[in-house]
């Protein structure tokens, strides 16, 4: 079957007819003689659309296409009627219905609507689903969000950093989500329970930078007039991260080198040794081997901090991840303002796909809540110089995950879905590093 369809029609000829037409062209079809037997059928959930006929007795079309549009706004109804005047036609497509065919129609013309719709609806269901996931905290799906195979990689890199004690180094640009990926290792490890302690080396003044990160005993230094625990005693047991380690200035580097070589730590003025368990997350944005060439960063502090390298992918090399992100924060910004996020024009997706998001996702997510609000259409300014071609080069790669997922592998499905002999799906997937194997459900077996 390929989708879900339910049939409203007083008329048993007409109805039984439709009901043919439908399920000899693969549709799975309930077949209805008043409003009332259809509301009965649809939910929120429902996963496939309505066909009703405009002149029943009793509730008629444009009345079920309200009832049920109060039930999911986002549901396709189709209104058929032999009555097909101009002013009813444009009054349904007002109330919202997704299309509105006059009798006597084709097979074909039927077919037609009913294939687009579907195709409409399996996105509305797709994306609620991935909103509801994003909403599951104990999936790290939620936190990192994306289709691309980058993503994918960096996922699985972190579930399996994620449960060694070993210091982790995370490269990556500005607003590319460092602080992000460093709390997916605390949480998603043994340490989850325990504190996560951020420090950005980058701000703290250099006069404070020890007291700060080593504590200090009262009467210390002037103006310590209590005792105070630094942030690697806080996060005893748990994770230190420090954003922007390059910052650190070389007299601390020492003493930090010290403390993961020791575990133990001593705070300012004092000469009691603490000890401190904890596992430390790194973030730069230069390579910190030209640092420690240039001699502004210790290369044994290095070698300590960089046991495994993690390397987040920039938002302009993994494009078909813009429009689930974009939807996302728009969704999130909308949500917090109290509106609905508006949705994206193809001229507006286009732009995003083609923008080089120098600022990555904190640029992104700027650019959503901007829309959300209305203020302006995203992107902001600034065009990648990408060609045409390598944009929709991106925007297939995300057509294919997102067929191979909602077809959970289903190679036949696919090609009928995305409407593609096997040869050239083969080719697209071979071409975008995808593999059939890893969208089958657990305990699939791997026959095509």
């Amino acid at each position: 079957m390929t989708g879900r369809v339910i049939v409203v029609d007083d008329e048993a000829a007409i109805r039984e007819a439709v009901q043919q037409w439908l399920q000899l062209s693969g549709f799975e079809v309930n077949a209805c003689a008043s409003a009332a037997e259809a509301l009965a059928l649809v939910d929120r959930d429902f996963p496939g659309i309505v066909v009703s006929d405009v002149r029943m007795p009793g509730s008629d079309g444009l009345q079920l296409l309200d009832r049920l549009l109060e039930v999911d706004r986002d549901l396709p109804v189709i209104l058929v009627t032999g009555h097909g005047d101009v002013p009813m036609a444009v009054q349904a497509l007002r109330q919202g219905a997704y299309d509105f065919i006059e009798k006597p129609f084709t097979p074909e013309r039927l077919l037609d609507s009913v294939r687009r719709a579907l195709d409409k609806r399996r996105l509305v269901c797709e994306n609620r689903q991935l909103r509801q996931h994003a909403a599951l905290k104990d999936h790290i799906e939620a936190s990192l969000l994306g289709v691309s195979r980058p993503m994918e990689h960096l996922r699985r890199q972190i579930i399996e950093l994620a449960q060694t004690p070993v210091n982790v180094l995370v490269r990556g640009e500005t607003g590319s989500g460092k602080e992000r990926v460093a709390r997916c290792l605390h949480d998603f490890g043994p340490r989850a329970s325990k504190p996560f302690v951020a420090l950005n080396c980058a701000a703290i003044p250099e006069s404070i930078f020890e007291s700060e990160l080593f504590g200090h005993e009262s009467g210390a230094f002037t103006g310590a007039q209590a005792k105070r625990i630094g942030r690697i005693e806080h996060a005893d047991g748990g994770t230190l991260f420090l954003d922007e380690v390059e910052g650190m200035p070389l007299a601390q580097q020492v003493k930090l080198l010290r403390v993961l070589q020791e575990k133990t730590l001593e705070r300012l003025g004092s000469n009691k040794s603490i000890k401190v368990d904890l596992r430390v997350i790194s973030a730069a944005k230069p390579d910190l081997l030209e640092e420690v060439r240039a001699g502004r960063f210790r290369e044994d502090l290095l070698y300590r901090l960089n046991v495994a390298v993690l390397q987040i992918p920039p938002l302009r090399e993994r494009r078909e991840d813009i429009p689930l992100l974009f939807e996302h924060f728009a969704a999130q910004a909308a949500e917090r303002h109290g509106r609905e996020a508006p949705p994206l024009s193809p001229m507006e997706l286009a732009r995003l796909l083609g923008h080089d998001w120098p600022g990555n996702v904190r640029e992104l997510i700027n650019a959503a809540e901007r829309h959300a609000l209305g203020l302006s259409s995203p992107p902001p300014e600034g065009f990648s110089g990408q060609s045409l071609a390598q944009q929709m080069e991106a925007f297939e790669a995300m057509c294919l995950h997102n067929a191979l997922m909602h077809c959970q592998g289903n190679i036949a499905a696919v090609m009928e879905l995305l409407q593609l002999p096997r040869r050239t799906l083969n080719e697209k997937m071979q071409r975008h590093g995808l593999s059939r194997g890893d969208y089958l459900p657990a305990g699939s077996d791997e026959q095509a």
